[in-house]
């Protein structure tokens, strides 16, 4: 297979080497980027593989067709992407899929584990806390990362990441508090997210259109054999080590294994350096205007607004509860209002202030990445909706061990990943994919539906499991779509920012759902519980909400554990409800997407798969 899909080439050589053209010579670099010029040979096969003749700086200069701008980072992919050969192009591959196996092996493990990291500090009603400040620095980190790999350079972006992830798991590997890991959890969520970014870019750099979904398909197809791997792991960590060796484990293996890709990356790039096809951006500011043209150009200010802004919003839906005057504290008052204005003031210096705007609008005036956008964001705010508390659930109610959830909740990710397979075929045989997102959207709507009947108790665990089958279904199919929407309506030299844009609305979109439930479940679960169990004393009370494992304690049948079970249905079921009603935008989001046919589309220049 693999010889099938990296075999293609691009288009018919040439049966001669054109000589390299001495007409228009690189330009300097500036600020860290290569301006091309604006009047280039109109006789450029711009499709076909590149020749040896081809190989110089000024042979890929003149590949630039109808490109007057070009960051340095990405003059540099393409200048890569013409040194591949076969071998080192399926080397990369691998690469890719060890790293991205590592750091879903983590998710998995993790995602079985913060219940009882919560717990273990008698807070596991702030499960949804923790990744709502993660998911909105997550995303909206996306945006720098793809301004890093595109001024710096890919191997550094992934660098940077890798240890800013790796710093964050030794964070949680030795936090004290819910509030450290919290912090810790927000170092991971920016490392992980830009290590799979910086990833999902150079799929897109090396694969043709029409291929790309099956390589994305293949890019996650790690997340088959780690979504039974991930629970038994923590399960395996939970009841002969601790929670805290799990973390330790990764931050030691996720180096190891993610090392060997940069150095491939670097030694890619020396040698397109030494054929001369790029060179070293250079630069004559000192540190200071250093710090100050980064500042400008990352937009640090719009930066900071847009963080705040939703962080300050969304984190009262969790910790009003534990105010004595919950909605009416001041705190949770002035963290409203301070969140408000900080959006608000985001929008107004965006618009009127911002030498170097922190989102690209322009790239958002076409209706298919905005729609594609925005469906991303939907999707996973439902997502984090009936997500959030549902493992809790499952060895709550349903009775589940620790990895049997693990297993349940999983999925998603192992159907996603083998149903991508199917769906990149299919995009590739019939060269469209809106069909597919027309088909998949009230399907999604459906599987929201049967959740809001079937997350009770007393449910056979069956029917659960379908409902899981059918949202595997829609919204593996859907996420395939939204990216190659993106991706069919953008130039390869906004590639970068607007798969960072998709990630933004995603992390934006899951921080969302995350305070919505958490919400729900600090607004329903204890009050529920005081009605179920009325002669049971308020430290009791407390208790049972503050920790999963003495929700767990209670005898089958027993009059407490019943309670519990029947407070854990009603929350779940409001959960899905509003996870449900948010779903009714899927559908026209994808009708106002393009028809992209993905053979008439090409982007990337070299060998690409």
């Amino acid at each position: 297979m693999l010889k099938q899909l990296f075999g293609k080439k691009a288009g018919a050589a040439p049966s001669a080497a054109a000589a390299p053209s001495t007409d228009h010579p690189i330009p300097s670099t500036q600020d860290g980027d290569i301006n091309m010029p604006d009047t280039l040979p109109k006789n450029i096969e711009v499709n076909r593989q590149p020749t040896e003749g081809d190989m110089t700086a000024a042979g890929l200069e003149e590949a630039a067709v109808g490109e007057n701008h070009m960051f340095h980072g990405v003059e540099e992919m393409e200048a890569i992407t013409m040194t591949w050969s076969k071998p080192t192009l399926v080397l990369a591959y691998v690469m890719i899929f060890i790293v991205y196996f590592a750091n879903s092996m983590m998710s998995e493990v993790s995602s079985s584990l913060l219940a009882y990291v919560t717990s273990s500090f008698g807070k596991h009603s702030l499960l949804t806390t923790t990744q709502v400040a993660a998911s909105i620095i997550g995303g909206v980190s996306r945006l720098p990362v793809a301004k890093i790999i595109d001024v710096w350079g890919r191997p550094e972006g992934f660098l940077l990441m890798l240890l800013i992830a790796t710093i964050g798991l030794i964070l949680m590997a030795v936090c004290q508090n819910v509030e450290t890991y919290a912090a810790a959890a927000v170092f991971y969520r920016v490392g992980y997210n830009g290590m799979g970014y910086v990833l999902d870019v150079f799929i897109a750099d090396t694969s043709s259109l029409r291929n790309r979904a099956l390589m994305f398909a293949f890019s996650s197809t790690p997340f088959i054999a780690t979504a039974f791997a991930g629970p038994a792991a923590a399960q395996q960590f939970l009841e002969h080590s601790s929670w805290r060796w799990g973390y330790a484990t990764f931050a030691i293996v996720i180096p190891i294994v993610s090392l060997p890709m940069v150095v491939l990356f670097i030694m890619q790039r020396n040698k397109a350096r030494a054929r001369g096809l790029t060179k070293k951006a250079t630069s004559n500011r000192t540190w200071a205007e250093s710090a100050k043209y980064y500042f400008i150009e990352f937009d640090v200010v719009g930066l900071v607004l847009l963080i705040a802004g939703w962080t300050l919003v969304l984190l009262p839906l969790t910790l009003a509860t534990y105010q004595a005057n919950k909605w009416r504290s001041g705190m949770i008052i002035a963290m409203i209002i301070i969140g408000g204005l900080c959006l608000i003031g985001f929008v107004v210096w965006e618009r009127f202030f911002a030498p170097v705007s922190f989102i690209p609008f322009h790239v958002l005036t076409d209706r298919t990445v905005m729609f594609a956008c925005i469906l991303s964001g939907v999707l996973f705010v439902a997502s984090s909706c009936w997500s959030s508390y549902f493992q809790s659930f499952l060895q709550v109610v349903s009775y589940q061990t620790v990895s049997e959830a693990g297993y349940i909740g999983s999925i998603y990710s192992i159907g996603a990943c083998i149903w991508a397979v199917p769906v990149g075929f299919l995009v590739r045989h019939t060269n469209r994919f809106k069909w597919l997102a027309l088909i998949a959207a009230p399907l999604m709507i459906l599987s929201g539906g049967l959740m809001i009947k079937y997350r009770q108790p007393h449910t056979r665990i069956q029917l659960i499991i379908m409902c899981q089958v059918l949202m595997t279904l829609a919204g593996g199919t859907l996420v395939v779509c939204e990216q190659m929407a993106v991706m069919a309506a953008a130039e390869h030299t906004n590639v970068a920012v607007c798969l960072a844009l998709l990630a933004l609305f995603t992390n934006l979109g899951s921080g969302i759902g995350s305070g919505v439930s958490g919400a729900i479940w600090t607004n329903t679960f204890p009050q529920l519980l005081r009605e179920a169990l009325p002669e049971a004393p308020l430290k009791q009370i407390r208790m049972i909400y503050a920790s999963l494992v003495v929700q767990k304690s209670f005898a089958r049948g027993s009059e407490t554990r019943e309670a519990v079970n029947w407070a854990y249905g009603v929350a779940e079921r409001r959960m899905c409800i509003a996870a449900t009603a948010i779903l009714v935008l899927t559908v026209p989001c994808v009708v106002m997407w393009r028809d992209y046919n993905v053979k008439e589309v090409r982007r990337t220049r070299g060998r690409t798969a």
